[in-house]
């Protein structure tokens, strides 16, 4: 039975971080998603294709805001980026924990 790109995302909007992220590894095991561009907001791991860093969006997750209310406030994003933006965070958090504390003092 074919299964159409809807009803998979759909699929997938139900699924738990947890689940996402193991989804995302099969589907972009080289961590595709992220870009990294030295003359973007200073080199910061950013969502592909947008200005959005990484460690942006894991602050407003440290300050409570749920996956919805980050979506409402981005509207470009999608629920595969945040998946994308958790699993680079959990692969390099060092830099992450960095960019947050560089981005705090200033």
């Amino acid at each position: 039975m074919a299964v159409t790109i809807e009803q998979l995302e759909e699929q997938v909007a139900r699924l738990t971080s947890a689940e996402k992220a193991r989804l995302l590894r099969v589907l972009a095991p080289d961590g595709s998603g992220i870009e990294r561009s030295p003359g973007v907001l200073g080199g910061d791991a950013c969502i592909a294709g947008t200005r959005i860093p990484v460690w942006l969006l894991e602050s407003y997750r440290r300050l409570g805001w749920s996956e919805a209310r980050i979506l409402e406030n981005f509207p470009t994003l999608r629920a595969i980026d945040l998946v994308t933006a958790w699993a680079y965070r959990d692969s390099h958090g060092d830099e992450i924990e960095q960019a947050i504390r560089e981005h705090d003092a200033s």
